[in-house]
């Protein structure tokens, strides 16, 4: 795979970004594709290592030796149809996914991984700009109708993999545009929108029917101005109903002050940017401009959080975890090829931002009903001598405040709103989320199908895709008793 040598002859070469002076300046991507001769260099440095974990080790499988192989040899067109052939949304996951098939990489056990996540991004970008990517339209109909209810990566993947094989695909999404957390969940400077309504135009000729702004479930529960479908009218008029919404229930911090003004979970802030960024108005939004920021959590959505604070002109921003803080290197010794818990600094970060561990937040205080303070302390872990568990303690006189007019709840979510799965009576697991399983992702209730974050609980983009994928091929067989789609 890739030159025999490769490995030994060539550095890894990352891809390039904008200064951060410069990129701070708008909400546009500032990350730079390869160039030609970069990708085939770093495709050259793909091992023939016997065993590709790397393809074990991305959720979706991707046939990773075959395609740096591919770009070694500059055969972008046949790269391109072996990356789709696993992966409906490479655009997505070549610009967000954290890459665990760079972990999983065997030259990663004691050398810099081969770059998989800059490759796949290449070769997307580069099937768009060749038109290599077109609609794969069905050559026939089988007169089965779908409901997909949810469409973010999950949803969108499970409509086009349905559409594809013939099914009549509509998908529906409470909010008013397509796209579900792609589109109002991060921001665009890591994924711009574009991306999303090019494939949006793909499956509209591939067949799937977009409905936004369309409410499943209790009448009751729907936003006004929602176009609202109950599940019994869905049951009715479809074939098979897939629910793939996300794990939208906050992890909440409920302390003294948690009701002042300026405390705000984190996709309240971010959706609010991304709806301005799409040219929506936003009466009242909630700006960092001029305020001292705290974000509360330390993954990816704290991440987006702090440059999006920075973007919109914070005097300060500081984000805390409650996690002991992560070495910066991981014994490979232990973790390869699973993915390491090692600290991880991203773009945002690098862009301004004091950063504290093994901290817990004890209350915000203010006046007149606003937030200004939050009141801190830190905390030494331990491990439990009776039951071998770590804990964790406050560390005696260790109190802090901290100017705060802005807090963000960024501390992940807990599981999906349960307001549409009560109203299908869907049966739940112990998390909340929506009971199936990953062999056919039949509910509890006759023809109603769930995949995403709504059955496995808040996951990666990646992992949304995979299951979408695989769900799709347990509707066909459900639907046609076989099928020809790939799991």
């Amino acid at each position: 795979m890739g030159k025999i040598t490769g490995f030994i002859e060539f550095r890894r070469i990352q891809e390039t970004a904008e200064a951060p002076q410069k990129r701070l300046k708008n909400w546009h991507e500032f990350i730079h594709t390869l160039s030609d001769d970069e990708a085939k260099i770093q495709g050259a440095r793909c091992m023939d290592c016997g065993i590709p974990f790397c393809s074990n080790g991305c959720p979706v499988n991707n046939i990773i030796p075959d395609w740096n192989d591919l770009v070694y040899k500059g055969n972008w067109r046949q790269a391109l149809d072996v990356l789709l052939s696993t992966n409906n949304f490479p655009e997505f996951t070549g610009r967000i996914c954290p890459a665990p098939c760079e972990a999983a990489c065997t030259l990663n056990i004691n050398d810099d991984a081969v770059g998989i996540k800059s490759i796949e991004h290449f070769i997307i970008d580069k099937g768009w700009a060749e038109g290599w990517v077109v609609p794969q339209p069905p050559k026939k109909k089988t007169g089965k109708k779908v409901a997909v209810v949810g469409s973010g990566p999950a949803g969108l993947a499970c409509a086009q993999q349905l559409a594809r094989v013939g099914h009549a695909v509509t998908l529906f999404e409470k909010s008013n545009r397509i796209g579900g957390l792609l589109r109002y969940g991060i921001p665009d400077f890591k994924l711009e929108k574009s991306h999303i309504d090019r494939r949006l135009a793909q499956m509209e000729a591939e067949g799937v029917e977009f409905c936004p702004s369309t409410y499943v479930g209790d009448p009751a529960h729907a936003e006004d101005g929602l176009t609202v479908r109950t599940p019994e009218s869905l049951q009715a008029e479809f074939d098979a109903i897939v629910l793939t919404g996300g794990a939208e229930n906050p992890r909440d911090l409920p302390v003294p002050g948690r009701e002042l003004k300026g405390v705000h979970f984190a996709m309240d802030f971010l959706r609010q940017q991304n709806k301005v960024d799409a040219g929506d108005h936003i009466a009242r939004q909630t700006l960092a401009k001029g305020k001292h920021v705290i974000v509360i959590g330390g993954g990816d959505t704290g991440s987006d959080c702090v440059g999006t604070s920075n973007r919109q002109g914070a005097a300060s921003v500081t984000q805390f975890e409650l996690m002991p803080r992560l070495p910066d290197q991981e014994n490979k010794d232990l973790t390869w090829p699973y993915w390491p818990a090692k600290l991880r600094t991203s773009s945002s970060h690098e862009e301004g931002c004091e950063r504290d561990w093994s901290v817990t937040t004890k209350s915000f205080e203010g006046k007149g009903g606003k937030v200004e303070k939050l009141v801190g302390a830190r905390l030494e872990w331990f491990k439990d001598e009776t039951t071998g568990q770590t804990r964790m303690r406050e560390v005696e006189g260790s109190q802090f405040e901290l100017p705060a007019d802005l807090v963000l709840l960024a501390m992940g979510f807990v599981s999906p709103v349960k307001n549409v799965l009560d109203a299908f009576g869907i049966e739940l697991d112990a998390r909340g989320n929506a009971r199936a399983n990953t062999l056919d992702y039949r509910s509890s209730v006759d023809k109603v199908f769930a995949a995403g974050d709504m059955r496995r609980g808040q996951s990666l983009v990646v992992w949304a895709i995979r299951e979408g994928r695989q769900c799709a091929r347990a509707v066909d067989e459900y639907l046609m008793g076989t099928s020809t789609l790939p799991r």
